[in-house]
């Protein structure tokens, strides 16, 4: 009896001390590692493409596109940044194959390099005034290399956190990642905020190149964060059914037109008014109305901050009521107040300015938490990181990257037309709610996602496997 007491207690000694496991073969410190390196690795990732964006609204036009019409500068400038979401299909699809031929792991290695790399290039580039028509070359090729990077970043850590979590709480784990976007973002702000307050003229000082230069820490970090992350466990199970799939874009393209279609259709709103909130209208307050830069930097944290928490609640109210309610709800939002947000930011009052950024970018940041799990669900695991990247990137040209240089453009004619460009808001509100109902349309066509199986070869909605 004491002997095989002994071992009863001997075996809850072992289960006690091994790692818990949470389904899938994934224990609990395997799920967190992966969080961490997942989270952290875009919060880095997307501080470089933060500091673009920024500067691409504030310095870079004067600094590499000099122009005797501000206007023009600014559609110079918004003309790269079009370009950085130009190349972004081309880099998800490549980094996409990669991340579905070899491994997720392998794929976000190389697009945290790719974009650390380029960033801080960008911070020892010679302006115009020192190399002339080299300078703006050289910009916009590094800028072609950070979308490349781009292109594959967002679609992989949403692919591999939501292959590595419990299915009742996938939409909660997977918009971890993109809670780290947002505290990249709120990183960079918070620097050009602080560079803007204590500098007078940071376009004509060195200072602005300092924030760039810092993304070589970036890449020793998340490269360091993203070495010890395991694989995903539905690669893996693929790896060891020999399920791999050599061509997944040939693939995806036969067997996945409706799901890519739909992936493109919900991000309308979400990628085209993120551009237009986080780039445009923060010109607009600078450039139109003439508020400091200060301010728009500090739109931007509030933001940021905001996002933090609307992306993590946005994807556990996903988990309870579904992916579909969650996604209508905040494209609805978007809509309704794209006329008041306009027409206040073109009031020119600094304080309501400041406020009107964060309360529209709520509106993105809760479409932009659901879709963390809702679009690795859409697709079969066989093809799921390419059809991830390759739908948001499609839509990240046709959205995101052409929307500041529409709204640029509107600009400039509103000012050539009516001497003023503060009466573009109405245009800007409009094309804010095209957006929103293209998204609108889309909720009610797709498929409810939640919590569906990811070792399935099937996409969602498919009655068979392909």
């Amino acid at each position: 009896m004491e002997s095989q007491a002994g071992l009863h207690y001997e075996r809850i000694a072992v289960a006690e001390a091994a790692p818990q496991e949470i389904g899938k073969g994934v224990t609990q410190a395997d799920l967190y590692r992966a969080a961490w390196a997942s989270s952290l690795g875009s919060a880095l990732e997307y501080y470089d493409f933060a500091l673009y964006n920024l500067a691409a609204a504030l310095i870079f036009g004067p600094l590499f596109f000099p122009s005797s019409d501000p206007s023009l500068g600014l559609i110079a400038s918004f003309g790269t940044y079009f370009l950085g979401f130009a190349v972004r299909p081309i880099g998800g699809i490549a980094f996409g194959v990669l991340g579905d031929r070899l491994g997720r792991k392998t794929a976000l290695m190389a697009t945290v390099l790719l974009m650390g790399v380029a960033s801080t290039l960008i911070g020892l580039l010679p302006t115009y005034a020192t190399a002339g028509i080299w300078a703006p070359i050289l910009l916009i090729s590094l800028r072609l290399l950070q979308g490349l990077g781009a292109g594959a970043e967002q679609a992989g850590a949403s692919v591999l956190m939501a292959e590595y979590a419990p299915p009742q709480r996938r939409g909660f784990f997977s918009a971890l990642p993109f809670m780290g976007i947002q505290l990249g973002t709120v990183a960079a702000a918070l620097i050009y905020f602080v560079l803007l307050v204590r500098i007078d003229d940071v376009g004509q000082s060195w200072v602005w190149r300092v924030p760039f230069l810092l993304s070589v820490v970036i890449i020793a970090v998340a490269v360091w964060i993203r070495l010890r992350l395991k694989e995903s466990p539905e690669f893996s199970k693929l790896e060891a059914r020999h399920q791999v799939d050599d061509k997944p874009l040939a693939h995806l393209l036969k067997h996945s037109k409706r799901n890519t279609l739909t992936v493109i259709g919900l991000r309308m709103a979400e990628n085209g008014a993120s551009s237009i909130y986080q780039s445009l209208a923060i010109s607009y307050m600078v450039a139109v109305t003439k508020m400091p830069g200060s301010a728009g930097t500090f739109a931007l944290m509030l933001a940021g901050i905001a996002g933090a928490i609307t992306v993590t609640l946005s994807g556990l109210w996903s988990d309870r009521i579904g992916r579909r309610p969650v996604y209508r709800f905040f494209a609805c939002y978007q809509l309704l107040l794209a006329f008041p947000l306009w027409w206040v930011l073109s009031l020119g009052n600094q304080t309501l300015s400041i406020i009107a950024i964060p309360v529209a970018l709520i509106s993105v940041w809760g479409m932009f938490g659901t879709q963390a799990a809702l679009l690795p669900e859409l697709f079969g695991a066989r093809h799921r990181y390419i059809g991830v990247a390759f739908g948001r990137e499609i839509s990240a040209v046709i959205g995101g990257g052409v929307a500041p240089l529409i709204g640029a453009s509107i600009i400039a004619w509103a000012t050539a037309t009516y001497s003023s460009a503060v009466s573009a808001w109405v245009p800007l509100a409009c094309y804010v709610a095209l957006l929103s109902l293209i998204t609108i349309v889309t909720t009610f066509v797709m498929p409810e996602t939640r919590a569906r199986d990811l070792d399935d070869l099937r996409d969602a909605g498919q009655a068979t496997g392909v």
